[in-house]
């Protein structure tokens, strides 16, 4: 028998360490080849890492969280043959966690002398007093009063504690059969306001700690970097979105072959703003940028590759949209239902989740009035959908119902002034509400 250390593997793309954020294993567990052992991630990309051997575990190198260096030893296993290390090269391996060490039998004596037994130590039975209730402690001197019982108490008593605003039925009393005097309506005051206790309700003070970890430490270290180092603006605008619903819902009725073969995919919002947005950049390129901070550089790029927010069961991601200026609105939807679908099973690839140079963030149906997106560093814009409404909306001569949506979108201060923000959104608005205009080049 031998021992094969497996180490982190090179996970590509220049990266130098990854994240340990989940174990598939434990010490003790009998794994064959290609069992997965445990999960890293770099960015957002998640990868698991296989046993390339049959063996035991014996060893696990790091713990959920903790930062691992590529080639650094993670999990050493027990295996037929010689394997891959030297009994000396592993007995210098500092386990993280390892099995417990086996009890040694503790030899007997040869003669066992008994020893003396001493006599039990005898004392005079303990008098316990009896508890002594000071007048007005709001104790129960006499008989407890049986829950959910009618409170005692003189119509003195009563009167008093109706003006305090007290409820009798907290209030212990300390008379016989918990009578409540006035002295208990004192103590009552003296403690403060007491919890009713209600029934089916109870106090729960569990606290859990909860570390921070994977997906969700990724999106904190995002989060915190972006609103601590980009002075945010946000604007926010109405647009009536009536025809261009009209117009989507026709589109959808209509059983058109897309391109390559099969029938166009059902199209959503989210199609018509990417052309809008690929518009107004044209206009407005400057919005289509990243920021180098450090370097003082701003990279504005020709291509436009949309960051669409989405939220998955690990957390959010932002699958990415590449080159949507060279994509119709039936390619942008049929792209954007694929990368949602990856993000969701957590199949997309690294490659399809960077490399945005503006973004879209949308709650759907919970959009709420309107939002504060947080911008997506190290980009200049992030464009917020908040959800459809039926307003009424006064056109001159009277009130119309119209299906209405807030476009909520915050800039880097930096890069992006208050015009230009404005100028970007109103030319989005102009499209949107005349959707035809999308189409003409």
């Amino acid at each position: 028998m031998g021992e094969h250390i497996i180490k982190l593997p090179d996970v590509g793309e220049g990266v130098a360490e990854a994240e340990l954020v989940e174990w598939h294993v434990k010490i003790g567990d009998i794994v064959r080849e290609d069992t997965v052992l445990a999960a890293v991630m770099t960015d957002k990309a998640t990868v698991e890492i296989p046993s390339p051997v049959d063996g035991e575990i014996l060893w696990l190198g790091a713990e959920i969280g903790d930062t691992v260096a590529i080639g650094s030893p993670i999990v050493r296993l027990k295996v037929s043959g010689d394997g891959n290390v030297k009994p000396q090269d592993s007995a210098k391996a500092e386990p993280v966690a390892a099995a417990p060490p086996a009890k040694l039998p503790t030899p007997k004596p040869e003669t066992a002398v008994p020893a003396a037994k001493t006599p039990p130590k005898t004392s005079a039975p303990e008098v316990k007093p009896a508890p002594v209730v000071s007048k007005g402690s709001g104790q129960n001197s006499g008989a407890p009063r049986p829950e959910g019982g009618k409170p005692l108490a003189s119509p003195a008593v009563r009167l008093r504690a109706k003006e305090a605003g007290i409820d009798l039925r907290q209030v212990a009393g300390s008379g016989p059969a918990g009578r409540i005097g006035h002295e208990d309506i004192e103590a009552f005051l003296a403690r403060g306001p007491q919890t009713a206790k209600t029934p089916g309700l109870a106090r729960n003070d569990a606290v859990e700690d909860i570390k921070v970890v994977g997906l969700r430490r990724k999106i904190a270290e995002k989060m915190s970097l972006s609103k601590s180092r980009i002075p945010h603006i946000t604007y926010v605008e109405e647009i009536d979105v009536t025809a261009l619903e009209e117009l989507r819902a026709a589109l959808n009725k209509e059983k058109r072959v897309a391109k390559g073969g099969g029938e166009r995919p059902k199209l959503t919002l989210l199609p018509f703003l990417m052309r809008a947005m690929v518009k107004a950049i044209a206009d407005q390129p400057q919005l289509n940028s990243l920021f180098d901070d450090e370097a003082g550089i701003i990279h504005q790029h020709g291509g436009i590759h949309i960051g669409i927010a989405a939220q998955t069961p690990a957390g959010l991601v932002v699958p990415v949209v590449r080159h949507a200026e060279a994509r119709d609105i039936w390619d942008c939807g049929a792209e954007v239902i694929r990368l949602a679908e990856a993000a969701k099973s957590g199949t997309a690839t690294r490659d399809e989740l960077t490399g945005s140079t503006i973004t879209i963030t949308s709650l759907g149906a919970m959009g709420g009035i309107a939002t504060t997106p947080v911008i997506n560093h190290p980009e200049v814009a992030i464009v917020g959908v908040n959800k459809i409404m039926v307003r009424p909306v006064w056109d001159g001569t009277q009130f119309l119902p119209r299906k209405m949506m807030n476009l909520s979108s915050s800039f880097d201060h930096r890069v992006i002034d208050g015009w230009d923000a404005a100028v970007f959104i109103q030319r989005i608005k102009a499209l949107l509400e005349t959707p035809a205009l999308i189409f003409v080049d």
